[in-house]
């Protein structure tokens, strides 16, 4: 990232910009910073100008107390304003519930396209899940236990405890509890873990929700909602894509949308 600009709360932001034409902004989801979602610049740097950043509290951005939802729309108000005062939105995971919720706040948004926001609803039990996991990684937080709270953001995502064991012996581990206090950020964007339908239909502007098709039912089902409570919103699968999409598979459906 080497260009920086300011939140309204004095935040630094930290962010690259590549290619030429209208603003695309790339928000990342948990445990991810700007650098996960650049690739995605690659098929898109020749019509738009693509901007990812490190979001609030990890990569190189600064980190503000205290946190609300609210700083991180004001964050994505600073670098639209940054580029130019329109831009396109994209969000991946949690940063798909971040987008929408700028786009529900008013912020100079064209359109907003959204990967798999893993909202909840079609998952047994799901929102019990997502209200025991707030509790129990507030607890983790709050006690300095980051691996711990890595640990159960790992265990939310399917991961197994064999796998999640062998991470906390791998080089990346000591990066992943650098991140892991904004993990209550990406909890906090995604609200009670559900698809928040009286919001997203205050939304104004085009919205793509894209999943994988090869990705659990539940996740298909929840963009599928997503785009379902948007006044203007589209749903797409892609085939035999799951949560790790691949950007030379998703950037030509984003350049498709964004040039309509």
């Amino acid at each position: 990232m080497d260009k920086k600009t300011i939140s309204r709360d004095g935040t630094s932001l930290a962010y690259e910009s590549t290619g030429e034409g209208p603003a695309v902004i790339l928000v990342s989801g948990a445990m991810s910073t700007g650098g996960t979602v650049a690739p995605l610049a690659v098929p898109l740097a020749d019509r738009f100008r693509v901007v990812p950043y490190d979001r609030r509290g990890r990569g190189e951005s600064g980190d503000t107390q205290p946190y609300a939802v609210e700083r991180e729309v004001e964050d994505l108000a600073a670098l639209i304003e940054a580029v130019g005062g329109e831009a396109a939105l994209c969000g991946i995971s949690s940063g798909g519930a971040l987008v929408l919720e700028a786009a529900a706040s008013g912020l100079p948004v064209r359109q907003v396209a959204v990967y798999e926001v893993p909202f909840a609803d079609f998952l047994e039990d799901g929102a019990a899940r997502y209200e025991e996991y707030t509790a129990h990684l507030t607890e983790a937080l709050a006690q300095g236990r980051r691996g711990d709270a890595v640990e159960l953001f790992l265990r939310l995502t399917g991961m197994g405890e064999q796998t999640i064991q062998g991470a906390r012996q791998s080089p990346m581990w000591s990066g992943m509890e650098t991140v892991a206090p904004s993990l209550a950020y990406d909890d906090a964007v995604m609200g009670d873990g559900l698809v928040p339908r009286e919001r997203l239909a205050s939304i104004t502007v085009p919205v793509l929700s894209v999943a994988g098709g090869a990705s659990p039912v539940w996740m298909r089902e929840a963009a599928r909602a997503v785009a379902e409570a948007v006044p203007e919103g589209t749903y797409r699968s892609l085939e035999g894509q799951t949560h790790m999409v691949e950007p030379g598979v998703l950037g030509p459906v984003l350049a498709e949308f964004f040039a309509g």
